[in-house]
């Protein structure tokens, strides 16, 4: 076995294949999707090459603008509200003695369920006659809130669904971490006399630095390409308050008027945006010293 490992052609032999799938299945689609970002076509008949209209005519339609400032706010919702409930509740879990399987199953359920589902789940609690949400304000004197169909809700309805989705699979990422560490630092910290929040504080949040920060790359990157939530819930309405990036360009590239260029110009600038941010947190927050 030494002298065929020493050649480098058998190496070679081995890749290769795995070169031929990912070139077919990645490289080919990505490439010939960002040819068609720079054409008029529908997806079925003879394309027409453009140029950089397609890009023009996005950043020009105040619709799409408004779909990045609601993407921008799926970014802070996740990295400044729900990050911080994730590291909280996961180590409220880490803590507990009894029923923590329990705990870590009933948390995790939401992200294993379909989007279709939650979307139907959520419209009956949030309807505004039969709804729970509106029946338990009611017990306050609060009036019927149209969460779903009033521009001022639509949005943080939809963020707060989106994250009730999600925040249990992160959960779970870092409740792994926390599990991970070494029982023996979080006794002697104890022994020393320090408060079970400063353990968590000073010791456990360090110590788990990585794993935030790749739950909150995983976040920036959900954020951005959040969609399916949104076309289920209100298909990017009422007027527009809850369109994001990814449904705006659904809605262009398979629409009335399909325009498939149009489509996968958007696409390309989803990704680079995308792109753009991970890299800013890497390059600013992202960084961890040993």
């Amino acid at each position: 076995m030494k002298h065929p490992l020493r050649n480098p052609f058998v190496y070679l032999v081995m890749i290769i294949p795995t070169l031929i799938l990912y070139s077919m299945f990645f490289i080919y689609p990505m490439l010939t999707s960002s040819y068609y970002a720079f054409t008029d076509w529908n997806g079925l008949d003879n394309y027409a090459f453009i140029g950089f209209d397609n890009f023009i005519k996005v950043f020009s339609d105040s619709d799409f603008i408004a779909a990045i400032k609601n993407n921008m706010y799926f970014i802070l919702f996740s990295v400044g509200l729900q990050v911080p409930l994730i590291i909280f509740f996961a180590l409220l879990i880490a803590n507990v003695k009894r029923f923590q399987r329990l705990y870590k199953t009933t948390v995790f359920i939401p992200s294993i369920l379909s989007t279709s589902v939650i979307g139907i789940l959520w419209g009956f609690v949030l309807h505004p006659n039969i709804g729970p949400v509106n029946k338990f304000l009611g017990f306050f004197g609060v009036e019927s809130i149209f969460w779903l169909a009033d521009e001022k809700w639509a949005l943080p309805a939809i963020l707060v669904v989106n994250a009730w989705q999600w925040v249990g699979f992160y959960i779970v990422l870092v409740l792994a971490a926390i599990l991970a560490l070494p029982k023996e630092m979080n006794e002697a910290a104890q022994i020393d006399g320090a408060t079970g929040f400063q353990r968590a504080w000073y010791l456990t949040v360090p110590l788990i630095k990585p794993i935030i920060s790749v739950v909150v790359m995983l976040s920036i990157a959900g954020a951005m390409r959040v969609v399916d939530i949104v076309l289920v819930m209100t298909n990017g309405g009422p007027v527009g308050s809850t369109e994001v990036m990814a449904s705006y360009l659904v809605n262009e590239a398979m629409g009335v008027n399909p325009s498939y260029g149009l489509g996968t110009a958007i696409s390309l600038i989803i990704f680079a945006f995308a792109l753009v941010l991970t890299a800013l947190y890497q390059l600013t927050f992202g960084k961890t010293k040993e």
